[in-house]
């Protein structure tokens, strides 16, 4: 009977050799799902970290249904892995945990308008599928991880009204697709990295109201197809490197509230061809305003408030048929002489004009009759503090919407 009991031995080991080769060709059930349930423990570490849902979307996140179908969770269809998480405009308070750091096939992640608080989590960095990157209006402290750099897919890079400090990382420098990067509205300190001139697909690049200091990187002239660039209130010095002049695309350039100085290049207008919007005030600059911005006619709004250009108001503004802000307050324009206040004839083209402040200057002479010409949307009208003499012409009734 040995011979018999042994075959039969031989025959089972051989069909469970045989059914364990097939299984192994087979895709595990457990192998398959791993990924998954990665993904819906890091949500749930999240859900941990949030102390406050008024909205009650993170309460929402229970087994009663697959996790792709949690409120603000997309997931893509081939692998069932979450590439979209929007958590933005719901009030909720908490903090982000690593585990965030898992969800390695998220493109976007936006947590917009919330009271998101503590560090933004190094581990970040290991979504290099990442595209979207939103924490703007939330109370992020701590400085913006280096290793972001890592995220090597990244187009917007969003962290504007936030309480993060330090240094802006050069490191950046390297995403070479990032097309938006805002920062705006921190506490950053130290220099604009040099690097920064190496992101040559962005298009808007914002910066203001943050400690920053140093000068202008030169580097940023590199920015072909720069639409905006925004430097505002900062503690920057020097002078506007040349290369900026010379970015024809820009569209809006601000940098007021700094301690930067130098004259406008004569031929302004007619290198900033898009300009709209040219918010250089409260700094140092001095000099005349170039005529060229006769040039500049897509312009909407010129602000050169608390200053010290000089010289006489040369430009044609008949030109800037768009124009609804002029500010040239607390300068030393103008030479106390009768035809100083020409200028305002060319100004009664504007019809979109909405603000009109002439204050604090050496305009000298009488207030012309056009004054009454001038758009009658114009809702503000300052002369103050200048060697206007004269009476105050009747047509300025016509500005029926001054207040």
């Amino acid at each position: 009977m040995l011979p018999s009991f042994t075959s039969k031995n031989s025959i089972l080991h051989c069909s469970l050799l045989f059914i364990s080769i097939i299984l192994s060709c087979m895709p595990s059930p457990v192998l398959a799902e791993t990924g998954n349930e990665t993904d819906r423990l890091a949500l749930l570490a999240i859900k941990a970290k949030i102390t406050q849902d008024p909205f009650g979307l993170a309460s929402s996140w229970n087994d009663s249904v697959n996790f792709c179908d949690w409120k603000g969770v997309i997931c893509g269809e081939l692998h069932q892995r979450v590439i979209t998480l929007n958590l933005s405009h719901h009030d909720l308070v908490g903090s982000l945990p690593p585990q965030i750091g898992n969800l390695t096939f998220l493109r976007g992640i936006s947590l917009e308008q919330n009271y998101f608080h503590g560090q933004i989590p190094q581990e970040l960095g290991r979504l290099f599928r990442l595209k979207y990157f939103n924490l703007s209006n939330n109370s992020f402290s701590g400085e913006i991880p280096s290793n972001l750099s890592r995220c090597s897919s990244l187009v917007w890079l969003r962290l504007g009204f936030n309480n993060l400090f330090g240094r802006i990382p050069s490191q950046l420098g390297s995403l070479q697709k990032l097309e938006r990067v805002h920062l705006h509205y921190n506490n950053l300190t130290g220099p604009i990295p040099e690097s920064l001139g190496n992101l040559s697909s962005v298009r808007s690049l914002s910066m203001s109201i943050n400690s920053l200091e140093g000068s202008i990187p030169e580097s940023l002239g590199r920015l072909k197809i720069l639409n905006f660039l925004g430097l505002g209130v900062n503690r920057l010095s020097g002078t506007i490197p040349n290369s900026i002049y010379n970015l024809s695309s820009v569209t809006i350039f601000t940098l007021p509230f700094n301690q930067l100085r130098g004259v406008l290049p004569s031929n302004l207008g007619f290198t900033l061809l898009s300009l709209q919007v040219l918010n250089i005030g409260h700094n140092l600059f001095t000099g005349p305003l170039p005529e060229s911005l006769s040039n500049a006619s897509n312009l909407v709004e010129f602000d050169i408030n608390g200053s010290n250009f000089t010289g006489e108001v040369n430009i044609d503004f008949g030109g800037l048929p768009g124009l609804w802000s002029l500010g040239l307050a607390s300068n030393q324009l103008g030479k106390g002489e009768a035809d100083d206040m020409n200028f305002l004839n060319s100004l009664t083209k504007c019809r979109n004009l909405l603000i009109l402040d002439l204050s604090d200057n050496r305009f000298g002479g009488v207030l012309p009759e056009s004054i009454g010409s001038l758009s009658t949307q114009l809702v503000q009208l300052k002369l103050d503090g200048n060697r206007l003499s004269g009476s105050i012409p009747t047509e300025i009734e016509n500005l029926v919407n001054l207040t």
